[in-house]
């Protein structure tokens, strides 16, 4: 028997700052709160206590899910239990670290995807987020901090809450907290001091972070402006990754349409040599995941069958890798004059 369909899908409320102990689970918990005090039936879904005891404070007379238990390698972990809250089927469900991911074992790779799950059966959910796990900021947050986030939360996701709060702590304060063993125990907290919180790194995050939030302001509000749409080239180039996501990041701001098109020589990908499919293959579902649409286009002129693919779909920019042969970049800046031809470097990280 099919399960009844909600009424409407829940609503998504994200707390995001720049750095860990900047106050977003402790924020999220203030809320809880206050719903659970004005007879809002809320639970909390996970939550990770860091062992910072004001946050676990904010715990208390909370409904909490137990844990689901996951065996990996003869390894027992922890693990949100989606199922679980599904069944309890509560108004609205507190979600700690959003951009987790998952043990293999459990039904979906990362949290955000249990959180869709919740949403889609009418559940509100309040989660949390560090601006370093957005996607399509993970080259620049390489560039101020040198150290490359893995687990990543693509923007689209975070296009579809309801509501973002920035949690806004100063750099000098979250040092503070830092050294008074607030955010971590010490040894953890020395080795946080020599690596991701320089008090430098930690301001340009912050910066970064304010941007963001008047970005998520600003996505929300009317536009009134002409479409826009974005062409990313895909080619078998690792740089290919971040032009993936310049494109999409801009493609985000300007509220453009997108695409990723790979010109081909050979009608089918399967002609081309294994080690180049392999890399094109994945870049073109890296671009898939970010909710860009993609094309193959077959040509024996790339810089023509590219051009030609932007005027007829109207694209307003391109977005080529400095990689890409200096004959093709002067081919496309010739056919291509009335569209604005953007050429990216890869960045190099801060010293």
């Amino acid at each position: 028997m099919k399960q009844p369909q909600p009424a409407r899908r829940g609503h998504l409320k994200v707390f995001l700052s720049y750095a860990a102990g900047a106050g977003k689970t402790y924020r999220m918990l203030e809320e809880a709160q206050e719903q659970r005090k004005t007879g809002v039936d809320i639970v909390v879904g996970y939550f990770e206590p860091h062992g910072r005891k004001d946050t676990i404070d904010k715990t208390e007379g909370l409904e909490i899910i137990p844990r689901r238990k996951i065996e990996y390698r003869g390894v027992t972990f922890d693990e949100m239990d989606t199922e679980a809250i599904l069944r309890r089927r509560p108004q609205i469900c507190a979600v700690d670290e959003f951009p987790h991911t998952n043990v293999p074992g459990a039904e979906r790779a990362k949290r955000w995807e249990d959180v869709m799950v919740l949403l889609d059966a009418g559940i509100d959910v309040m989660t949390t987020m560090n601006l370093q796990h957005l996607e399509s900021l993970n080259d620049e947050v390489f560039q101020i901090s040198g150290i490359r986030v893995r687990e990543t939360v693509p923007d689209w996701v975070i296009k579809q809450a309801d509501e973002v709060v920035m949690v806004d702590v100063t750099p000098e304060a979250l040092l503070n907290r830092l050294k008074r063993g607030v955010v971590y125990a010490p040894d953890k907290a020395t080795q946080a001091l020599e690596n991701f919180f320089k008090e430098q790194t930690l301001t340009a995050l912050r910066e970064l972070a304010l941007r963001q939030a008047a970005h998520e302001v600003d996505i929300r509000l009317p536009d009134q402006r002409p479409a826009d749409r974005v062409l990313i080239q895909i080619t078998d180039e690792p740089a290919t990754a971040m032009l993936i996501r310049r494109g999409r990041r801009v493609a985000d701001y300007l509220r453009a349409e997108c695409f990723a098109v790979y010109v081909s020589p050979r009608s089918d990908l399967s002609e081309l040599p294994a080690e180049e499919r392999e890399s094109v293959e994945k870049h073109l579902n890296f671009a898939r995941n970010l909710h860009i649409e993609t094309r193959i286009l077959h040509g024996q002129k790339p810089a023509e069958t590219l051009v030609g693919f932007a005027h007829r779909y109207q694209v307003t920019q391109i977005f080529l890798t400095r990689l890409s042969s200096r004959r093709l970049i002067s081919q496309v800046l010739r056919l291509a004059r009335d569209i604005q031809i953007n050429v990216v470097a890869e960045r190099q990280k801060q010293r």
